[in-house]
């Protein structure tokens, strides 16, 4: 693909390209195509002179700001490999992506600097860090004075070089819900299938407002920001999510695409009636959901209380993209479905001796798509494959129905295998969803001597509800069969999940079977 951002600095210099919104009332900072261009350039100049080389790892970090987004093109400009990181990690989990990425370079926000601080002793490899934002912890770079030279640089474009090494690439840690985040390298994209899923999602070009309802590191809100930008488009950024703030935005940007993770959807819909009330979805023509299952029972209040005609679920991974879209007209006709392929993604339902399941049989799903990761980095550990590496399989249990829609029924290794039979958590928790006082729930195996695993619920009710285990068994008795059910609930203030919203399970799980010689 071309120079989008300067493709869009030439031919709509004074469209905006970026809007950050001010807290407190102030008005919103804005960012046209041709200046965002020109600043991309003067800090691409300012890493290359500073030593950075082709396909060395940059490690950018930070809530959602400009300078973020500047990073971001910046390292595409500068054939560099961009590795997001957490703003929400300890500093001992910072260390850990840095290092294993095996980065040279680090941007980041003021606000995680002091952070990186404690462990930059443990970080041999990196030779410079630049932050933005605040205050600069001794021996790091300032972004003002990084760039302030580059000024004479501007008029000479930074144009990336397809055949160089880094230009393009990425690596995106997964969220480690099983165990150590892993760096996903992607060096290629395929532009068939961005464009692709582009006219599937209904997305236009000059035409979009896009809001970051979720973090920037995360894959799903980067890839719609990337998206936008391809299409020239502006995009609001919200630095952190807040469903008031979110609200706002939409009704005062005209906003007409996001994603975002169902967390986020569950906060909206459980905003006072007096917050809701000042909505206006009218602009939204794209919503969509994804990062982990949406349940149906939010789907529905999420369309009773603002609006049918554009929210989307998506089923994708970090590894392999998106892969099916479920569209509006098809939320409440196909309830438990992610949609279907579009392009040329293929999917196919594999049991367990490697044959082709029949319709409407679980069994591992895998996916052949262009938009595959090379690999994880660093490790020897890599997605399980069919067909000598044309299918893979992020470890997903599915099935595919007669009119080729799919539904994700676990991760595989999730599932509960109770006397033999195979019991899949998220069809319980999808129920025990639907329940008006639920806000969120984990269901998962426990050990139990007579079955080998019994089905056990924790369960978050929402602030000030009143709900009682006995309630949540009666509400299970009459929608699940008795296997199904949960011998036990169990209520708590909190369930842990990963900053893109991907419950951790294992987390809760691991309370259960730590002492014991197998976790099955």
């Amino acid at each position: 693909m071309p120079d989008v951002l300067a493709m869009h600095a030439e031919g709509n210099p004074d469209g905006l390209a970026v809007i950050v919104d001010r807290s407190g009332g102030a008005r919103a900072s804005t960012t046209s195509f041709g200046e965002l261009n020109a600043l991309v350039n003067r800090l691409t100049h300012a890493l290359w002179s500073l030593g950075a080389q082709p396909g060395e790892r940059l490690v950018w970090c930070g809530p959602n700001s400009l300078e973020v987004i500047t990073v971001i093109h910046a390292a595409r400009k500068g054939s560099l490999v961009a590795v997001p990181l957490s703003y929400r990690f300890t500093p001992d989990e910072m260390a850990y992506v840095i290092d294993n990425s095996d980065a040279t370079t680090v941007v980041i926000d003021a606000e995680q600097a002091l952070l990186l601080a404690e462990v930059a002793s443990l970080l041999p490899k990196v030779q410079r860090v630049i932050v933005f934002g605040g205050d600069v912890p001794d021996g790091f770079l300032a972004w003002d004075d990084v760039i302030k030279d580059m000024a004479d640089a501007e008029p000479e474009a930074a144009t990336p070089d397809p055949e160089t090494p880094g230009t393009g690439s990425s690596m995106i840690y997964t969220s480690g819900t099983t165990g150590k985040p892993k760096g996903a390298l992607r060096t290629t994209t395929d532009s068939e299938t961005v464009f692709a899923l582009i006219g599937e999602l209904d997305l236009r070009m000059g035409e979009e407002v896009s809001l970051t309802t979720g973090p920037l590191y995360h894959s799903g809100p980067l890839a719609w920001m990337t998206l936008n930008h391809t299409l020239g488009c502006p995009v609001v950024v919200l630095r952190r999510f807040d469903p008031v703030a979110w609200l706002r935005l939409v009704r005062e940007h005209g906003v007409t695409n996001t994603f975002s993770a169902p967390t986020q959807l569950k906060r909206i819909v459980t905003l006072p009636d007096d917050e809701l009330a000042k909505a206006d979805m009218s602009s939204m023509r794209s919503l969509v959901a994804n990062a982990a299952p949406v349940p149906y029972a939010l789907k529905q209040e999420f369309i009773e209380k603002l609006g049918p005609g554009y929210l989307y679920e998506v089923y994708g991974s970090t590894e392999l993209g998106v892969a099916t879209v479920l569209p509006p007209a098809d939320q409440l006709r196909k309830p438990g479905s992610c949609g279907k392929t579009y392009g040329s993604v293929e999917v196919r339902i594999q049991r367990d001796d490697g044959t082709i399941a029949d319709p409407n049989e679980p069994g591992e799903l895998f996916i052949r798509t262009r938009l595959a990761m090379d690999g994880y980095h660093r490790t020897t550990e890599q997605l399980t494959e069919a067909q000598g590496g044309e299918w893979k399989s992020v470890g997903d249990v599915a099935y595919v129905d007669d009119e080729g829609y799919v539904f994700i029924c676990d991760r595989k290794k999730d599932m509960i295998i109770s006397g033999g039979v195979n019991i899949y958590p998220a069809e319980i928790e999808a129920v025990l969803h639907e329940h008006p006082d639920v806000l969120d729930v984990a269901v998962f195996g426990i050990p139990d001597d007579e079955w080998g695993e019994s089905v056990y619920a924790i369960v978050q009710p929402k602030p000030g509800a009143a709900v009682t285990p006995g309630d949540l068994n009666a509400f299970a008795e009459g929608k699940l069969a008795g296997y199904k059910r949960p011998r036990i609930f169990e209520l708590r203030d909190e369930l842990p999940r990963t900053d893109a919203g991907k419950l951790l399970k294992r987390v809760l799980r691991d309370e259960f079977w730590q002492d014991r010689e197998r976790a099955v």
